[in-house]
């Protein structure tokens, strides 16, 4: 097996790549090659032929500006969507190859990767979620789950912030299948990372409790002999640290900068191609290289029907743990309808709350329905009672401590729903929001179907002070698109949420809840809260046709609009109350239905939301008036900031008198 043809070809696969793109990131691809082509060749448990077999290792290059590198190894391992006219046309519109890999554009991508420390999150969420489905559906004879996640991350990444947090949590947790490559060339984009970066790297990582390892990234037996360790310590992840050289094998741009995020020019790479050994041609891959994949190919196809007899096996033992199993991989659901409870009329109970006691009867309905929270449950809600913890050596549990790390939280829930066989939910409150939502943008962008569950969703979190009150953090997450945000405005509004998120295949999320008593609506006397599914509907009006004034509120703002509507009900005004629990939702309605909610005609509109104003607009057009907050909060008790903020029944009978004057 010549290793070393291997990597120079994903060498100047790399390089002419980025050289038709005229853009892109040559040095890592070249540098990290030999790494790569070993593992591809001799270790990586996958099957080009089927892609998505569930007992294959995980590999993420978390390092995603070394695309290239990724999608060399797509190309020669003989994955069908990869070819080599992908490759040439890498960057361009319209092709498998973006700039960096993106989760769905190609077969054997397993994530999104790009903004550093992301694709490492992911990698702890799948090695966590392949030890939970291990401790479910393994026997003593059988291991149906048995596999790895290997990750490539660059110094960039053990910069950032995110990967402290999930490396410590992997560490803690004992995550013996995680393997990490981690390219030490001391190179930025700006120059030698000493000007920013000289951690020990090796103590920080012991102290995570990780197995360290140190290796010439270039030597093929050192590579061989470290991952062979790594998989064989199975009480502790593994970091493999690879001293390598960027843009190796370039004569003038090798260990250099120059080579980081440019081209290496047509003159390089014509005289790297001959210090290599390879031809001058394009894009060529001999027919060499093609046969050892081939080979390699062949036998992973034989690793995989030998899966498949262990489960056609196991699955004849064990009929109601295949049941299960089958349940969890098609993230099938029940008639959640008919298992959830539902509440009564007049009972005074905060959105987390009523939150709290949905999760408890989804726990139960919903096997494979996994959740916790950045330290903060009691006050989520998000602890499902009956069921274990998940920790080191404990992973048939059902709830997570994440710690104080709504970041890693995040990058982790992407990871475990992305690995398959879970559904996850995580908690924080609302304002602690723009911790995670780097990692809440690449959900979307995935369309990765995550749940946040965030609590204390406005400043009437009350005594805690503006630093823990969301004012413009709603506003914010409606900004990121394909992230459905749902705010519910009483108990049963609550539970038709849980369901709308958990149908939602297409894309995370986000579930606000309040920490202050929201009275539970009479649903004889006002529609179904499955109305909640539509986004937006009319809960109340006091007369007939078309309403003189809208007033439009969510969340616990709903209240106050029925309120206000009643006072100037009796005042023969024919007022409508529109409860908006999601936009997203609603804009997915067809026009005549977001009509008979919102009439043209009427445009006198007053919307209603303890929040910022941004993006109301919309909805109230020219004419109308928002009740919202957009300076900051300030600590005192909640019912206190409602009357200093305007948010009474005076303040928007005073706003509908001043529309109603207006001719």
């Amino acid at each position: 097996m010549n290793i070393n043809l291997v990597a120079n070809t994903i060498r100047t696969l790399s390089m002419d790549g980025v050289q038709a793109a005229k853009s892109g990131h040559p040095g890592m691809p070249m540098g990290m090659a030999d790494v790569a082509a070993v593992l591809w060749l001799k270790y990586l448990k996958h099957n080009p032929k089927n892609p998505t077999w569930t007992d294959r290792d995980r590999f993420i290059l978390s390092a995603g500006h070394g695309s290239m590198l990724h999608y060399s190894l797509l190309h020669l391992a003989g994955f069908e969507d990869m070819t080599l006219d992908e490759l040439k046309q890498f960057r361009q519109w319209g092709s498998r190859t973006a700039g960096h890999p993106e989760f769905g554009h190609a077969s054997g991508i397993e994530t999104t990767t790009g903004p550093l420390g992301q694709g490492c999150a992911n990698g702890v969420g799948m090695a966590i979620a392949e030890e939970m489905m291990a401790a479910r559906f393994n026997t003593e004879r059988d291991a149906l789950v048995d596999h790895f996640t290997y990750v490539i991350a660059s110094e960039g990444e053990f910069e950032e912030g995110a990967s402290h947090e999930v490396f410590s949590l992997a560490g803690n947790h004992g995550l013996g299948k995680l393997v990490v490559f981690y390219d030490q060339n001391f190179i930025s984009i700006e120059g030698d990372t000493h000007i920013t970066y000289t951690d020990d790297v090796t103590k920080r990582m012991e102290a995570y409790n990780w197995q360290v390892l140190e290796i010439n990234g270039h030597d093929e037996q050192q590579i061989s002999d470290a991952i062979e360790a790594a998989q064989a310590e199975t009480a502790k992840p593994t970091v493999i640290i690879c001293n390598t050289t960027i843009g190796f094998g370039s004569p003038n741009k090798a260990g250099s900068h120059d080579c980081h995020g440019a081209p290496l020019g047509e003159e390089e790479i014509l005289i790297t191609k001959e210090a290599l050994g390879m031809p001058a041609d394009s894009f060529h891959v001999s027919d060499q290289v093609k046969e050892m994949f081939e080979q390699r190919t062949a036998a992973m196809e034989a690793v995989e029907a030998e899966w498949d007899e262990l489960y056609s096996r196991w699955s004849s033992e064990h009929p109601e743990k295949a049941t299960e199993w089958q349940t969890a991989l098609n993230q099938t659901l029940p008639d959640l309808d008919a298992l959830l409870p539902t509440f009564e009329a007049g009972e005074t109970l905060a959105t987390r709350a009523s939150s709290g006691k949905t999760i408890q009867a989804l726990a139960d309905a919903v096997p494979y329905l996994v959740g916790g929270s950045a330290d903060l449950s009691p006050s989520n809600n998000t602890y499902m009672k009956a069921y274990a913890d998940i920790g080191k050596e404990a992973f048939e549990g059902r709830n997570f401590h994440y710690g104080v790390r709504e970041l890693g939280m995040a990058g982790v829930m992407n990871g475990i729903q992305l690995h398959g066989g879970l559904r996850v939910f995580g908690g924080t409150f609302l304002v602690f929001a723009d911790f995670l939502r780097p990692a809440a943008r690449l959900a979307a962008l995935m369309g990765v179907p995550v749940i946040y569950v965030l609590t204390h969703d406005s400043f009437c979190v009350g005594e805690d002070g503006p630093t823990h009150q969301p004012i413009e953090t709603t506003a914010s997450l409606r900004t990121i698109h394909n992230l459905t945000v749902i705010r519910p405005g009483d108990a049963n509004e609550v539970r038709e949420a849980w369901i709308a998120a958990l149908q939602n295949k297409k894309g995370p999320t986000a579930l606000l809840f309040t920490r202050q008593g929201l009275p539970t609506l009479d649903r004889t006397v006002y529609p179904a809260a499955s109305a909640l599914h539509r986004g937006a509907y009319a809960l109340w009006q006091s007369g007939e046709g078309t309403p003189d004034i809208l007033l439009i509120a969510t969340g616990s703002e709903v209240e106050l609009a029925l309120n206000a509507a009643e006072k100037l009900g009796e005042k023969e005004v024919n007022v409508r109350v529109v409860s908006m629990p999601s936009w997203e939702l609603f804009a997915e309605q067809d026009e005549a239905y977001q009509e008979s909610v919102l009439p043209d005609a009427c445009d006198r509109r007053i919307a209603i939301e303890a929040g910022a104003s941004f993006g109301w607009e919309r909805y109230i057009g020219r004419k109308g008036i928002m009740i919202g907050k957009d300076d900051f909060g300030a600590s005192a008790p909640y019912k206190v900031l409602l009357e200093k903020f305007g948010f009474t029944v005076d303040n928007v009978l005073e706003a509908a008198d001043r529309l109603l004057k207006e001719v």
